[in-house]
C-alpha cells in the first residue's frame, strides 16, 4: 500500500523541456511524485536520444511509469526526422480501408514500443462538423460518424496490438466549435439527441474497441453542464462518461495550462476540480510551478478529505492496470524505426488516402510539358496543437522529379512581401501552374493570391494540401487534386499524382461545396 503523497504523485502526468530529464524530473519519478511523463517536439532529437531519455525516467522510477506522447500521424506527429511520418486521419478516411487505418497504427505503434513510450494521445475521434475549426482540421477522419467511428476503432486495434495505449480524445467531442482550447474557453449549445446521435457515436465504438485511455475536452456543453467545461464537469466526466457510455478505464484531461482553464481557473484549484469530476489523470505540459501546484493541491484536498482516499485509490488502481497492461516487457528493436518497410507502407496509405477532384488536361505533367511553374503556399501555425509549421515542401519534392519546374514559396503570414507582380506575370506566361495551398479557406490573403494565379494561369493544377475545403472555394482550375494533409509521404503522393505515377482514388470524407 502506497503512502497518500505517492498515491497522489501516480495520478500527475508531466511534460518539461530539453533532450533529457531535468533533475526535478528524476527526483519526482525517484520519489513517486509523478506516475508518468509524455513528450513533444522540444525533447525530440533522434530514436537514440528518445530512447535514452525514456530508459533513463524508467530507471529513476519508484514506481512503473507512463511515458505518452502525441503521434496521430498527420500534421499531428512529435516524432517526424528520423522516425516514420504517415498520413493523417482525415487521408485514412479518405482511402476507405479499415484494414490500412489499423496497419498504420500498428506501425506507429511499433516505433513508439521500440523507444519505450507505451503510451500514444491518439486516435482523434472528434467529427469534422465546422470548417472553420482551426484545431481539429485533417486530425479528423470526416464528418460521417460511421466512418469516424470505424476508422477510430481501427486505429485503437493497431496501437494496442503493438503494445501501446490507445487515448481517444477529445470527449465528447470538439469538432462543433470555431473556437481552439488553447485560446479561449470554447461553448457548445443545442439538443443533446445531436450530441448523441453524432459526436458521442465514435467514443461509444472506441469504448467497444477497448480504448485504453479517455481524454477529455476543454469544452463547454451548455446542455450538459452551463458551469463547468467538460474536464471539469461531474456530470459529463461521471455521469455521461462513466454511466451513460459505461466507461470503467483511466480519464486524462487535455493539457491544463491551456488558457480555455487557466483564464478561469488556477492550476491547483483545476487540478482539484478535475479529480473531483473524476478525473484519474490532469496533464500539466510546461511549467514547473503548475505542476507543483497541482500535486499540492490534491494532495491538501485529499489530506482535509475533500478528496476521499478511496477516490484516490479508483484513480490508482485504474492507472495500475494501464501500466500493467501497456508494460512493454518486450520491446521491438529500435532498427525498426524509419524501416524502409515502415515508409512503404506510410507511402502506399497516403496514395489510397489522395483524392482527385477533377481531372483535365493538364495531367500528367512530365518533362515535355513545356514551361511549368509550382507557387507554393507554406503552412501557417493556425493552433498550437499543430506543429510547427512550414516542415515539408511539396516544391522541394516536385524539383527533385521535375528540374525544370520553377518554384516559388509564399509565406501566408507575409504575402505582400513576395512578388506578387512578378507571380502575376510567371502564372500567365506559364504552360502550367502547380498551385498548393494550405488551408486557404481560414486565410483571406492566401485565398486571394490563389484565386488571382489560377485565373491568370493557361492551365491550373490546384493541390489543396490541408483541409480539402480550398477546393470548393477556388475555382477555375483545370485539375484539382487533395491530399487530405502534408506529411512527407503526403507530399510525396501528390507529387507522384502529378507525375502520373498513379491515377488517386481516394474520397472526401467532407462536404466541400
Amino acid at each position: 500500500m502506497l503512502p497518500l503523497e505517492e498515491k497522489v504523485g501516480q495520478m500527475m502526468m508531466v511534460g518539461f523541456d530539453g533532450a533529457s530529464p531535468p533533475a526535478h524530473i528524476l527526483a519526482w519519478l525517484a520519489s513517486g511524485r509523478i506516475g508518468g511523463i509524455y513528450l513533444f517536439a522540444r525533447n525530440i532529437q533522434s530514436p537514440a536520444q528518445v530512447k535514452e531519455l525514456v530508459d533513463e525516467c524508467r530507471a529513476a522510477a519508484k514506481q512503473p511509469i507512463l511515458v505518452g506522447i502525441d503521434q496521430e500521424g498527420g500534421i499531428v506527429a512529435r516524432l517526424r526526422d528520423g522516425f516514420s511520418e504517415s498520413p493523417g486521419a482525415m487521408a485514412l478516411g479518405a482511402a476507405g480501408d479499415p484494414q490500412l487505418a489499423e496497419a498504420i497504427a500498428f506501425m506507429l505503434g511499433t516505433e513508439l514500443a521500440a523507444l519505450g513510450i507505451n503510451w500514444n494521445l491518439a486516435p482523434v475521434a472528434d467529427i469534422a462538423h465546422q470548417p472553420a475549426n482551426p484545431s481539429v482540421s485533417t486530425r479528423s477522419v470526416g464528418s460521417d460518424a460511421m466512418k469516424v467511428s470505424q476508422m477510430v476503432a481501427a486505429q485503437i486495434r493497431g496501437f494496442q496490438r503493438a503494445g501501446v495505449a490507445a487515448t481517444v480524445k477529445h470527449f465528447p467531442g470538439l469538432g462543433n466549435t470555431v473556437i481552439d482550447t488553447h485560446d479561449d474557453l470554447a461553448k457548445v449549445s443545442g439538443p443533446l439527441d445531436y450530441l448523441r446521435q453524432q459526436d458521442l457515436l465514435p467514443f461509444r465504438d472506441a469504448i467497444r474497441a477497448e480504448a485504453a485511455c479517455v481524454m477529455l475536452t476543454h469544452v463547454m456543453y451548455e446542455a450538459l453542464d452551463a458551469n463547468l467545461p467538460a474536464t471539469l464537469s461531474p456530470r459529463i466526466v461521471k455521469g455521461l462518461l462513466r454511466t451513460e457510455l459505461d466507461y470503467a478505464g483511466p480519464v486524462c484531461t487535455d493539457c491544463m495550462e491551456m488558457k480555455a482553464i487557466t483564464q478561469g481557473f488556477g492550476a491547483g484549484e483545476s487540478a482539484v476540480l478535475a479529480v473531483l469530476a473524476g478525473v484519474d489523470m490532469p496533464l500539466f505540459s510546461h511549467t514547473r510551478r503548475h505542476q507543483e501546484a497541482a500535486y499540492e493541491a490534491v494532495l491538501a484536498a485529499a489530506r482535509s478529505g475533500k478528496i476521499s482516499e478511496a477516490r484516490i485509490d479508483e484513480s490508482n488502481e485504474r492507472i495500475r492496470q494501464m501500466k500493467h497492461r501497456y508494460s512493454l516487457s518486450r520491446q521491438p528493436a529500435l532498427s525498426l524505426v524509419a524501416s524502409d518497410a515502415h515508409q512503404a507502407l506510410a507511402l502506399r496509405a497516403a496514395r489510397a488516402g489522395t483524392a482527385l477532384l477533377k481531372r483535365g488536361s493538364a495531367l500528367p505533367i512530365s518533362a515535355d510539358t513545356g514551361r511549368i511553374v509550382c507557387i507554393e503556399f507554406a503552412a501557417r501555425r493556425l493552433s498550437d496543437a499543430v506543429d510547427a509549421a512550414n516542415r515539408g515542401r511539396f516544391s522541394t519534392r516536385l524539383s527533385s522529379r521535375l528540374p525544370q519546374a520553377e518554384c516559388h514559396r509564399i509565406d501566408p503570414q507575409r504575402p505582400h512581401v513576395a512578388d506578387q507582380p512578378t507571380l502575376e506575370r510567371l502564372a500567365a506566361e506559364a504552360d502550367t501552374v502547380i498551385l498548393l495551398t494550405r488551408n486557404a479557406h481560414l486565410q483571406p490573403a492566401q485565398l486571394k493570391l490563389a484565386q488571382r494565379v489560377i485565373d491568370l494561369a493557361e492551365r491550373a493544377i490546384l493541390i489543396c494540401a490541408r483541409n480539402p475545403y480550398d477546393a470548393g472555394i477556388l475555382h477555375g482550375a483545370d485539375t484539382v487534386i487533395c491530399s487530405n494533409g502534408d506529411s512527407q509521404p503526403s507530399l510525396a503522393a501528390a507529387v507522384e499524382a502529378v507525375c502520373g505515377d498513379f491515377v488517386p482514388t481516394g474520397q472526401l470524407t467532407v462536404g466541400i461545396a
